[in-house]
Parts: C-alpha cells; sequence; structure tokens
C-alpha cells in the first residue's frame, strides 16, 4: 500500500510540475448532489451550468448505503491534478477518482444534453439520445469527459438520468461535477461566435475597397476577441459597439496595409456634401474624423484648405495650405492653392510671383500648372467667388 502511496504522490508531482496550466477546475460552478433513489425508479439531476470554456469534466457518482457518507469531495481530490491530463494517467486517476467509499446497491445512468431527451429517459428509461451511457450496474464511477463527447456540444445544460438496480432497499446516489475551462475558450470565441463577427466585417462600407479582404477579416476577428470577451462585446450598448467597431476596422486596416481605404471613404464622404453645397458640414466631417482623430496626412489640408476657400474663409485656408505644405514642401499644388488665396484678399502681387515661378511646372494630377490655374477659375465663377483679377493672372500665363 505504502508503494502506491509514493507512485501516486511522485506521479502528481510530476504532473503539477510539468503540465501547462492553460485553464482551471472551476470549484465555484461545481455540482454536488446527493438524492434518495427508490428501488427499480428512476431520477434525474441536472448539474450546475458549465461555464463557457468548458472543454472537458469530471464527475464522480456514488452509491451508498443509507448511513453511509463520502471520505473526501471531489474539489479536493482535484486540488491535487493540475489538468485534466492528470486524470487519465492511469493508476493514479483511478485511486484519486474514484470513491473510497461505496455501498452495495447499484445503479446505471445516461447523461444528456437536453430536457427533452432527459424527460424521455424518465418516463421511458430511453436512452438511444443520450451522449454517454453506462449501462454496467456500478456502485461507484469516475471519468473525465472531454471536448471530443458530444456531452459539451450544448453549454451549458447536463442531465444525469440515474436508474435502480435495487430489487427493495431506498438508495442514496451522490453525483459531483467539476468543470476544467479553458482560459482560451473561456472568452467566448469559437466557430459560431466568430463567424457573426466575420458577418459583420463583410458588411462593412471599407470592404468593396480592399484588396486584401481575407486578411481584414481574420485581423478584424483576432483584435475583437483580444479586446473584448463575447459575453463583453454582446453587452455593448449600440453607441459604444458602433465607437468599438470603428476604432478595431482601423486598427485592423493599419495591420494589413489598407488603411488608406477606410479614409478614402470619409473624405468621399465630406466631398459629398461639398458637392452639395454644404460646406460646413463638408469641414465639420473632415475635421472631425480626419484631424481631431490623427488620421490627416497633407492631402487632408488641402481638401480642407479648399472647404475654406470655396466658403470665403480665406484667413483659415491660407493657414491650412501652409501647414499642408511643411508636411510636404515638394507638393506645388499648396502654392497654386496660396495664390489662389492671395488673390481673392488682394495680394495681387504675391500671387502673380508665386504664378511666375511655377507656371512651367506640373503638378502631382498630372495636369500642367497653367491648365490647372483655368480650370479652378471656372470652378470659382461656378461657386460665385469674386472673379476680378483672373485676367491679370491669365495674361502673366499666357
Amino acid at each position: 500500500m505504502n508503494k502506491i502511496v509514493h507512485f501516486v504522490s511522485a506521479l502528481l508531482f510530476s504532473i503539477s510540475t510539468f503540465s501547462q496550466k492553460d485553464g482551471f477546475w472551476d470549484k465555484e460552478r461545481a455540482t454536488t448532489k446527493e438524492i434518495t433513489l427508490s428501488a427499480g425508479k428512476r431520477a434525474l439531476i441536472k448539474t450546475e451550468d458549465l461555464p463557457v470554456g468548458t472543454t472537458e469534466f469530471v464527475y464522480r457518482i456514488t452509491v451508498l448505503d443509507e448511513n453511509q457518507k463520502l471520505t473526501s469531495s471531489l474539489v479536493s481530490v482535484l486540488k491535487a491534478i493540475p489538468d485534466p491530463s492528470g486524470i487519465s494517467q492511469g493508476t493514479a486517476g483511478a485511486i484519486h477518482l474514484t470513491s473510497a467509499i461505496s455501498g452495495d446497491d447499484k445503479c446505471t445512468f445516461a447523461l444528456f444534453q437536453e430536457a427533452n431527451a432527459a424527460n424521455l429517459f424518465l418516463k421511458e428509461g430511453k436512452t438511444d439520445r443520450a451522449c454517454w451511457e453506462q449501462k454496467e450496474k456500478v456502485n461507484k464511477d469516475a471519468k473525465l469527459i472531454s471536448s471530443s463527447s458530444l456531452c459539451l456540444t450544448n453549454l451549458p445544460n447536463l442531465w444525469f438520468g440515474f436508474e435502480s438496480q435495487n430489487w427493495v432497499m431506498n438508495q442514496k446516489i451522490v453525483l459531483e461535477v467539476v468543470p476544467w475551462v479553458d482560459y482560451k475558450a473561456s472568452r467566448g470565441w469559437d466557430k459560431i461566435t466568430k463567424n457573426e463577427i466575420l458577418n459583420l466585417a463583410k458588411k462593412l462600407p471599407v470592404v468593396s475597397k480592399l484588396t486584401k479582404k481575407d486578411a481584414f477579416y481574420a485581423a478584424f476577428i483576432e483584435n475583437i476577441s483580444k479586446k473584448y470577451t463575447y459575453r463583453e462585446y454582446a453587452q455593448l450598448l449600440a453607441v459604444e459597439k458602433n465607437s468599438a467597431i470603428e476604432k478595431l476596422t482601423e486598427e485592423s486596416l493599419k495591420g494589413t496595409g489598407e488603411v488608406k481605404a477606410y479614409y478614402d471613404i470619409i473624405r468621399e464622404k465630406s466631398n459629398a456634401a461639398f458637392q452639395k453645397g454644404n460646406y460646413e458640414e463638408a469641414i465639420s466631417i473632415i475635421s472631425t474624423e480626419m484631424f481631431a482623430k490623427n488620421r490627416a496626412t497633407y492631402l487632408d489640408y488641402r481638401i480642407l484648405g479648399d472647404y475654406y476657400l470655396y466658403s470665403k474663409q480665406f484667413t483659415k485656408a491660407e493657414e491650412t495650405y501652409n501647414k499642408g505644405l511643411k508636411l510636404n514642401p515638394s507638393e506645388i499644388h499648396f502654392q497654386l492653392s496660396l495664390a489662389h488665396v492671395y488673390l481673392f484678399i488682394d495680394r495681387i502681387s504675391e500671387a502673380k510671383d508665386i504664378h511666375k515661378k511655377y507656371a512651367h511646372e506640373s503638378l502631382s494630377n498630372g495636369k500642367t500648372w497653367i491648365a490647372q490655374t483655368k480650370s479652378d477659375f471656372k470652378e470659382f465663377e461656378k461657386h460665385r467667388l469674386p472673379t476680378d483679377n483672373f485676367k491679370k493672372i491669365l495674361r502673366i500665363l499666357e
């Protein structure tokens, strides 16, 4: 006997030392229930709800004579076993999981995941819909049920159905169930919940502009599952969820190198307002979404400067163009825009100097300086900006 004890102790120490703790025995949500079952009768015990992330569970069933009691609980036994792998280690598992005491009474039992199947067993003794069945008559039993079992496909529900094999006497049955909760699985991101996020990602407006859609989907799912458990995500208010999706969309696109597509949607939205003549709305969109959130590039300074220019906020336009020019000094489109501003605030000589300097240059959009100037003047006329000094500039260019 001493040899067995030493062997068990050494084995448990080895398991505790070398096994990776990827989860924990959830002793707080363990089930310990005792029933008295009449001879030849059946009974059901519904376990405590198995928590999200349950990948295995251990059950122990002990059939006792009327006045017997368990010498130790299953929870206390599992304190010595760091993870489910230790349960299947032969002698150690057998000694530590089965009861040290049991009576002469015996029963059979089955496990069910659905209430209807469990109730059918209670009424008619049918076990064809059981996820696990012990057909042999036993007075004690213990087993690890792993994730490969059907018994873990419908969390959190689980019923044990017992049938007494006594002819005359009542029997006392003690059921103990302790779930093993995997840390990663406990976050609630399984195939079903990830598909929910995937379907959400596919509906985002930016997706139509992406060339690396699958990479974005993968990054989006990963970023959401890292930041939230599924339960946390599901409980967000609509406004909180929208904010979270926006931030995680941008983060995911940065990771895949296609964040410009997301920013272009914002620019298109502001431009749509601008084209309708809603200048302040256009300014608000680009200011709030690009500048206030530190997303702006030199291109956005050009866009915002144009909005100020067309809305006759010339001082703000000049200030914005100059900031953009500092970001990208080689972008001479800023020089042309500044020349336009000077034209409208009667700084004609400064406008002429710029035109003389760059008249024979081409812009980054492929147009010549002269062609772009003439095109801009036509747009200014449409938007009813003052045209008094246009001829002075055109004479220089011709």
